[in-house]
């Protein structure tokens, strides 16, 4: 799917209802999807669907952004990420609702490459995933004076790696978000380039009204929140509208003064010993443990069965990752982990299951190595 093509007005008058990325079969001619983009998730666990979003919602959602970082007409926006994911659609439809100028970076990624692209286009605004952000700092590459800001989102940039990405220039901001909402929910602005980074808090979008329940699971509402889901039922897709105002999400947040943190997901929560664990907080440590040298996406920590414990966590790191970094983490990491956290002897796979933007696919990783 190529990004250019979102910026045809023709596309944002079309009724027809649109599939971000490959559709198995032929749309469904459903009552209630006349002038929506379908895009499948499944998050980081549970089976694929798709989920409607209004192109009105949409462009809410990409006037919120603008407004936030001060796009103009002016303004580039760069994309760097598939098109048929929400994220990498959601920087096009940002370049339609501000009419500013959209380029496209076409090639395979690479830190060097990507930096002499936003050079030669003079892009002002782009968005990335924790990974590409890893990659231009381990490089040791200087961003280009005309970039303004980086939306990173995808998962979480950790604090030693986004400070070592402000001291090259690189303007990168934390945000969250989801599918369901059409992209962001809460993003950092640009104010707070000049303080150190830190991965939260995050303002919420004014766009979005949000709750936390006792558990702090979070649920939002508001104008860009997608329209319903696309299942199938083993014989035909079934559209099912979205009944309430509000979405009830996996997420794990603090909510306080409009300003919020993300806590994980309840999905990957387990329990060992008797108590709660999140490996995903676990693979964040580690990534703070090795002082910016492990890469986000090239490990994680899997919680398989035991009959004793509960769960036993296992690190799993891509064949790629130096062992003797692997090994100076999980070091540093026990040393101050209690019983209950400590991890099972390393494994390596050659690859890790990702999505398109390198979210780690958990269930599928636990089923390859049980």
């Amino acid at each position: 799917m190529d990004a250019l093509f979102l910026t045809d007005p023709g596309f944002w008058d079309d009724p027809q209802p649109y599939a971000a990325g490959h559709f198995p079969g032929a749309l469904p001619a459903a009552a209630g999807l006349d002038g929506h983009v379908l895009f499948e998730t499944s998050g980081s666990s549970g089976p694929p669907q798709w989920l409607a979003l209004s192109k009105p919602a949409l462009l809410l959602s990409a006037a919120a952004v603008n407004e936030h970082l001060g796009v103009s007409e002016d303004s580039c926006w760069g994309v760097a990420l598939p098109a048929h994911h929400v994220g990498g659609f959601g920087v096009a439809a940002r370049a339609f609702e501000a009419a500013c100028r959209l380029r496209v970076f076409s090639w395979h990624w690479e830190a060097g490459a990507f930096l002499a692209w936003l050079a030669h286009h003079a892009v002002t605004h782009t968005a990335l995933v924790p990974t590409q952000v890893h990659d231009l700092v381990a490089a040791g590459l200087v961003a280009p004076s005309t970039l303004v800001a980086i939306v990173v989102g995808g998962g979480q940039l950790d604090a030693r790696t986004g400070q070592a990405a402000r001291r090259f220039g690189w303007p990168v901001l934390a945000s969250y978000g989801m599918t369901e909402a059409g992209s962001q929910i809460a993003t950092q602005g640009l104010e707070l380039l000049a303080a150190t980074y830190q991965p939260a808090p995050l303002p919420v979008l004014p766009i979005w009204q949000t709750r936390v329940s006792r558990t702090g699971q979070l649920s939002i509402a508001g104008p860009a929140l997608f329209s319903g889901r696309l299942r199938h039922d083993g014989q035909s897709w079934q559209f099912d509208p979205r009944t309430d105002a509000w979405h009830l999400t996996a997420d794990r947040v603090e909510l306080a003064n409009d300003q919020l943190t993300p806590r994980g997901r309840l999905d990957t929560l387990v329990k060992v010993l008797g108590e709660l664990v999140d490996p995903a907080a676990i693979e964040n440590e580690l990534l703070e443990w090795s002082n910016g040298a492990l890469a986000a996406g090239t490990f994680a920590v899997a919680a398989l069965p035991d009959a004793r414990a509960g769960h036993r966590l296992v690190p799993v790191f891509e064949a790629a990752v130096d062992p003797a970094l692997a090994a100076a983490a999980l070091a540093a990491y026990h040393e101050q982990a209690p019983g209950f956290r400590r991890l099972q002897p390393p494994l390596v796979l050659e690859t890790l299951p990702r999505g398109p933007l390198g979210k780690l696919r958990r269930a599928e990783l636990a089923a390859a190595l049980a």
